[in-house]
């Protein structure tokens, strides 16, 4: 059995002009797709064909306006049962052409409803061909769309100085502002085994359900936890999430991830987590010129030698050599994955020590799950140290 629903929405929206404006000048020129309004951001492309609702509530896309590079997009509806997290946390979206009609036995709403409904503004219509070819060969930018009252008589000079006034991605810090603010637990499904506490620095949440599958009950902290947050609830495993910002800013977490490897507790990062580490063991980050976002990218584990399918949202990476161990403050380490398009690190592990981490999502939501073997490796580590 199949539900459609068709929103009232996406009529008034198909009457409704909207500009996409780029801040080196380049204008898109579209219609309305959830709100009408404006909205800023930095302008960034997903190449995933599904997953659309895990895409928009992951909080790594705080202040990001997403582009899909699939050109249907809303086809299966919204759900409530799909979310990473409570709200959707891009600050815009992009598409060429939204579904008429959503039809899926789970949808409750459609995409184009549910964009209003949080008011987060969007625009359809658009060549987002040509807009990926321009963000791959100029690099992701700060971008402002614009609908209603927001654009109606505006003039585009007036909407380029807009955009060009806004925060640039590089230097941001951001993970406080998406983070829990109340530590809260996941409990273990089944017989629990380990305690792990979980650094929110933008945690989806299929992350911690990943792990309580594994009989792993998971203590959620703020980002902000001090490492006596952390000893607190007496883990036997420390994880570090992904988030959104620069890592060049996370002071704080490199501070805490460092006394955590001091003390040598079992410790496992992804995405931003993978960042944190890198810093801790004293190598730099930088800004990709487009970064990695999609649920496609092959990443080889250099352990094994397997290639994986993996799914990314990250726009850093860590600066640390390909070709050789290096000596750290914490012991040797070395590079454990590589992605095979560009050979940006995806993965850090210590030799010396139980800690490892990779850039991009084993929870896989969306995605495939060539790398869920990355939580069971976490647990291995728990199993060898409680030995």
């Amino acid at each position: 059995m199949t539900t459609s629903i068709q929103g009232d929405a996406s009529q008034r929206q198909k009457a409704t002009p909207a500009v996409l404006v780029l801040e080196d000048g380049r204008i898109f020129r579209g219609r309305a797709y959830g709100a009408v309004g404006e909205t800023f951001g930095e302008a960034v492309f997903s190449t995933g064909m599904t997953g659309y609702q895990e895409t928009l509530t992951d909080p790594s896309y705080h202040r990001q306006v997403v582009v899909m590079t699939a050109p249907h997009v809303g086809n299966t509806g919204v759900n409530d049962e799909d979310p990473e997290s409570g709200r959707i946390w891009v600050s815009g979206y992009v598409v060429r052409d939204p579904a008429r009609v959503s039809s899926n036995w789970r949808a409750q709403r459609s995409l184009d409803e549910e964009l209003e409904r949080q008011g987060v503004v969007g625009i359809s219509g658009i060549d987002t061909r040509a807009l990926t070819r321009h963000l791959r060969e100029r690099g992701a930018m700060r971008v402002g769309i614009f609908s209603g009252a927001a654009w109606d008589g505006v003039r585009d000079e007036a909407l380029l100085a807009k955009v060009q006034e806004q925060p640039q991605m590089k230097g941001a810090n951001l993970s406080a502002e998406v983070a829990t603010k109340e530590t809260y637990v996941v409990p273990a499904i089944g017989t629990k085994k380990f305690t792990v506490a979980a650094v929110d620095l933008g945690i989806k949440g299929m992350t911690p359900h990943r792990m309580a599958e594994r009989g792993i009950e998971v203590h959620v902290l703020p980002a902000t936890a001090a490492v006596e947050d952390i000893y607190a609830v007496n883990p036997d495993g420390v994880f570090f999430s992904n988030g959104p910002g620069d890592p060049a800013t996370a002071d704080g977490p490199v501070a805490v991830m460092s006394a955590v490897l001091e003390r040598k507790t079992p410790l496992f990062g992804i995405c931003f987590g993978n960042q944190i580490l890198g810093r801790a063991l004293g190598f730099g980050t930088y800004k990709l010129k487009y970064g990695h976002r999609g649920i496609n990218q092959p990443v080889q584990d250099r352990t094994t030698g397997k290639v994986e399918v993996t799914a990314h949202n990250h726009g850093f990476a860590v600066d640390a050599p390909l070709d050789k161990v290096s000596d750290t403050p914490f012991g040797r380490a070395e590079v454990s994955h590589v992605c095979l398009n560009d050979d940006v690190v995806e993965g850090l592990r210590l030799l010396d020590q139980p800690a490892f981490s990779v850039q991009y999502h084993p929870e896989a939501a969306a995605g495939p799950h060539d790398a869920a073997y990355l939580f069971d490796r976490f647990v291995s580590l728990m199993e060898a140290e409680r030995a």
